[in-house]
Order: structure tokens, then C-alpha cells, then sequence
């Protein structure tokens, strides 16, 4: 038979095309988040970073899983900054429940992005330490700072097995 063949897209053609329309949303979040933040507009630095987290993903794709758990550490960070800079306790709070929401799924595969996550779930315990000892608050502060360790250490263990993966596929 002669004539037009029409050639429908596969479905990995569709998921990368998902993926790749997600990928560069992102993206853009995270820039103009970078020109917020440089100009001082912190508040819509944040919103700018919240918008990724309720971005459309493709299901089963890991790329996606980075790129929210990224958001969360950028946002976490952003709201740390906003509670250094405020003195505001919420903030604070805010922060960690942003971490410990992206370190919640039980099944998650270990990635340089967990790790970071974890790094930052540290700085924000730190935090808390400062505001704890401030408040004369000594044994809170030292429950902080131990949980601070603990935060970054296990940024450090998750690291080395990615190290030692790497290494053997060598």
C-alpha cells in the first residue's frame, strides 16, 4: 500500500518530552528565584522556588525526583536566610519541614540531591542552636547541634557509598 504513513510518538517520546518541559521549568524557576534574591526580593525569591514544587512531573522519572528535592534545599535555604535576617522562629520551623518533607518517602534511591538535602537539614539545625543559646535555652541548643551532626553525617555516609558506586563502575 502506497500513500502517507502517520507515525504516532512512542511513549518514552511523550515522558521525555514531559520530562524535558518540566526540566526547563524548572530551570527558569530557579533563575529568575537567582534575580530575586540578588535584587533583595527574598519573598518572591521564595515563591519563585515554591512554584517548582508544584510543577507537573512525570511520574517515574528520577530526573524529576532531583529536581524537586534541589527545590526544597533552594527554598529551604532561601527561608533560613529570610529567618537570619527577620529573627523569625517560623521561618525556621518552615525550613526544616520543607527538608524533612523531601527526606519522607521511606523507598527513596540515594542521590547527591539527598545528600545536599541532609547538608541542609544540618544548617538548619544549626539554627536552631544559635536561636536556642540566645534564648538561654543550653540544653535545646545541644540537642541541635548533635542533631546537626547526625544531619551531616549522614550527608557524608550517603556521599562515600555514591563515591564507592562510582569508583567500582570504573
Amino acid at each position: 500500500p502506497s500513500g502517507p504513513v502517520t507515525q504516532h510518538p512512542e511513549a518514552t517520546d511523550v515522558i521525555d518530552q514531559e520530562l524535558m518541559i518540566f526540566l526547563g521549568q524548572a530551570k527558569n524557576f530557579h533563575h529568575k528565584a537567582k534575580v530575586l534574591s540578588v535584587q533583595g526580593r527574598n519573598d518572591e525569591a521564595i515563591a519563585s522556588v515554591r512554584q517548582i514544587l508544584s510543577l507537573p512531573y512525570p511520574a517515574d522519572a528520577p530526573e524529576a525526583d532531583d529536581v524537586r528535592l534541589d527545590a526544597r534545599a533552594r527554598l529551604a535555604k532561601l527561608l533560613l536566610a529570610k529567618a537570619e535576617e527577620t529573627k523569625d522562629a517560623g521561618k525556621l520551623q518552615e525550613a526544616m519541614n520543607i527538608v524533612n518533607e523531601g527526606l519522607a518517602p521511606k523507598q527513596q534511591r540515594e542521590s547527591f540531591f539527598v545528600a545536599n538535602l541532609y547538608t541542609v537539614k544540618g544548617e538548619v539545625h544549626e539554627a536552631f542552636a544559635v536561636k536556642h543559646a540566645a534564648d538561654k535555652e543550653d540544653a535545646k541548643a545541644k540537642a541541635e547541634l548533635h542533631a546537626a551532626i547526625d544531619a551531616y553525617d549522614r550527608s557524608i555516609k550517603i556521599n562515600l557509598a555514591l563515591q564507592k558506586r562510582l569508583m567500582e563502575g570504573r
